[in-house]
């Protein structure tokens, strides 16, 4: 096995990576790794150019003599006031060199009080890197133990949106079943105010077991891929019954029903069940959020690849640094007790889960009071 050399900061020879000392001029690789690195920056112009040796590695050398008694105090009043005097004549030298100049100190006692000072921050960095290490390992582990229980609390919600929602299924059926029966008059004939009032019922009656089929579809994407079976399917037939259901919506709110499809749509390959809802989920939601005497257009783009689907309203629309939230489980825009729009903030969230699944993505462009425009594309069926 070839081992890695670099090269010697010091006399530039090739030296195994590993050294802890270069074995051709005995320097400290780690010490001549920093003058290196110093060296670099003197050249930019980061440093001021001093003379390089190991004591510019040593913080406040002069108290560390004077500590060890290897120099006096007032030896290194001396030496500081020698040193600000070469500085201000434009020739700064380092407080060793100083010292050594004005014969207050030897260049072997020198040397060696460098050395000890750069073995004991060899020491303090080698410690620090451990603490710093041991630090990363500890909150490491405290994140992966936040993520693994953020992960089982998503699931145990999961778990609690999918049983509550079929617990709600059942009285719902049985509500359902009544209603119909009254509006049907099966149990006797009712009058004016009776009629107005069981379609009020069964109106809200629609809408909750809606939001109660959406729940119980979130909660089984959540638990993983969207099972999707694509095959080819005729778009016309499908957006016609689509359409259908728009106009009537839009017709109740007082909106503008705009279309811009073309007469021949080729197959495209689709879920039949799946985009169909997500398609129409996002024409509710233009509905939803434009306000009456406004308008709704849906529209198709098609070349010799995709078939590009749109919805474009002029409703409410969406700040530009929200419109990533929009797409958020449970969430919504106005989140407030009294907010004016209803629903469970599901919707989107799955709609861009289906279409996903089918190798594609929802497009927003929305500018807040000026409408929204939402378009995914499909695959065009081999002929």
């Amino acid at each position: 096995m070839t081992t890695e050399k670099i090269s010697c900061p010091n006399c530039g020879q090739q030296v195994d990576s590993k050294a802890s000392q270069c074995e051709h001029c005995g320097a400290n690789m780690a010490v001549s790794a920093i003058l290196a690195e110093r060296n670099l920056k003197i050249q930019t112009g980061m440093l001021p150019d001093l003379s390089l040796s190991p004591e510019v590695l040593v913080p406040r050398l002069g108290d560390y003599l004077v500590e060890r008694d290897l120099l006096k105090p007032d030896e290194l009043i001396q030496a500081l006031a020698y040193q600000k005097t070469m500085k201000d004549a434009g020739q700064a030298k380092l407080i060793g060199k100083a010292l050594l100049e004005l014969n207050l100190i030897s260049r072997e006692a020198l040397d060696q009080a460098v050395t000890e000072q750069i073995l004991q921050l060899q020491s303090a960095l080698q410690k620090a890197n451990e603490e710093l290490e041991a630090r990363v390992l500890e909150r490491t582990l405290e994140l992966e133990q936040a993520l693994n229980r953020l992960a089982e609390l998503n699931q145990l919600k999961s778990n609690f949106v999918s049983n509550i929602s079929h617990e709600l299924r059942t009285p719902l059926t049985h509500l359902k079943g009544y209603i119909e029966l009254l509006d049907e008059n099966a149990l006797g004939e009712l009058n004016k105010q009776q009629a107005d009032a069981v379609r009020v019922m069964k109106k809200a009656e629609g809408r909750l077991g809606g939001l109660i089929e959406n729940l119980i579809q979130f909660s089984a994407y959540s638990q993983g891929t969207i099972d999707v079976d694509i095959r080819s399917a005729n778009l016309m037939d499908i957006l016609n019954d689509i359409l259908e259901n728009a106009q009537r919506h839009c017709d109740e709110k007082g909106l503008n029903l705009q279309t811009k499809i073309p007469a021949n749509i080729p197959a495209v390959m689709i879920d039949a069940q799946k985009l169909p809802w997500a398609l129409s989920h996002l024409i509710d939601n233009a509905v939803k959020f434009t306000p009456k005497g406004g308008s709704v257009q849906i529209g198709v783009n098609v070349d010799d690849v995709y078939v590009q689907m749109y919805v474009f309203d002029s409703g409410i629309g969406i700040a530009q640094e929200k419109i990533d939230e929009i797409f958020e489980p449970f969430h919504q825009i106005d989140g407030s007790s009294t907010r004016r729009y209803g629903g469970t903030g599901l919707g989107l969230a799955m709609a861009r889960q289906i279409v996903d699944a089918h190798g594609s993505e929802i497009i927003v462009r929305s500018q807040e009071g000026q409408g929204s425009y939402f378009e995914f594309a499909l695959n065009v069926a081999d002929s």
